[in-house]
């Protein structure tokens, strides 16, 4: 792995391979007072986030901390791109600087691959070495290390994640979170399901590998894991659904929906909640949810693909 752009680079092996890293980790730090490991003492890495972000960019920046990167925090608001600089020279700047690892987000989808683009072409003018890029979400495109993480989460509380069920509920057209996970899933073993309005369904769905309902009621019962779904009403552009309380009252995940799941299932949310209408609050806090879990598996799987990026499989082997 030289950079981390999408989940579709991931074959079964190597997204196992992270999940398995990402335990180590996890294991690494149990009972360690002070959270510090020297795994990356002297390397640079840098996060340049051009959208508003908590969990993914706290994760990345503790991941990296924990392991005794430097980590420096890029801010397109304060920074020259504030002043017109481009994504290209905001990039090979930060490069210029020092960074071993640039971590970026931009809505515009695409945005990460272009970086590694003019990245390879400098290193072929120059004869330089460039920084690993992480996608760390790119418009509606790939949210490759949320994706990684949630399948962490899933095996964890599920055992394994071959075989199993797993409904993605929501706005699947603007999310990022749904591509990923719809794939990486696919690639381990599971059975996706897409359940959400057909407003809200992207054209050319029937090419992913999963399944696709409107009906969610019908899809709960059997299912192993719910993973809901941020309405994304900053990327909407007209009335995607009537109001909120329909929305609400057709796909929400309420006490009566999460009586409908089997025991052992586990309800899932990248963040932010929407509560009350993606979520009831009760169901958002009971013990059948994830979410706060994916928030520490998000350090320990980001700690996996920088080390994996920055060390190399056979190190990181050793």
């Amino acid at each position: 792995m030289r950079h981390l752009l999408t989940v579709t680079d991931l074959d079964h092996d190597t997204a196992t391979g992270l999940l398995d890293e990402a335990e180590r980790f996890e294991q690494a730090l149990l009972g360690r007072e002070v959270h510090k490991l020297p795994t990356l003492r002297g390397r640079t890495v840098m996060t340049v986030f051009f959208e508003n972000s908590t969990r993914t960019r706290v994760s990345f920046e503790v991941a990296g901390k924990w392991m005794s990167a430097d980590v420096i925090n890029v801010s397109a608001s304060s920074s020259s791109v504030a002043k017109g600089e481009s994504l290209r020279d905001t990039a090979l700047t930060l490069h210029a600087a020092g960074a071993d690892a640039l971590i970026v987000r931009h809505p515009a989808s695409g945005a990460a691959h272009q970086i590694t683009r003019w990245f390879e072409d400098w290193s072929r003018r120059t004869g330089s070495a460039v920084p690993a890029v992480i996608n760390a979400g790119d418009g509606t495109h790939q949210h490759p290390t949320q994706a990684l993480l949630d399948a962490l989460t899933l095996r964890q509380r599920l055992g394994d994640i071959a075989g199993k069920r797993v409904v993605i509920v929501g706005d699947i057209l603007h999310s990022r979170v749904a591509r990923s996970n719809a794939f990486l899933l696919s690639t381990l073993g599971a059975e996706v399901v897409l359940v959400a309005p057909r407003t809200l369904l992207p054209v050319g769905v029937e090419d992913w590998p999963v399944r696709v309902s409107v009906d969610l009621d019908s899809e709960l019962p059997g299912a192993d894991a719910v993973l809901m779904l941020r309405v994304q009403a900053e990327r909407m552009n007209g009335g995607f659904f009537p109001s909120a309380r329909e929305y609400s009252i057709r796909y929400g995940l309420s006490e009566r929906r999460l009586a409908l799941l089997d025991e052992h299932a586990v309800v899932l949310h990248p963040g932010p909640m929407l509560r009350g209408m993606e979520i009831a609050s009760s169901v958002a806090d009971s013990p059948r949810a994830a979410v706060l879990q994916q928030v520490t598996n998000g350090v320990h799987m980001r700690m996996a693909v920088l080390f994996r990026l920055l060390v190399g499989v056979q190190e990181a082997a050793a």
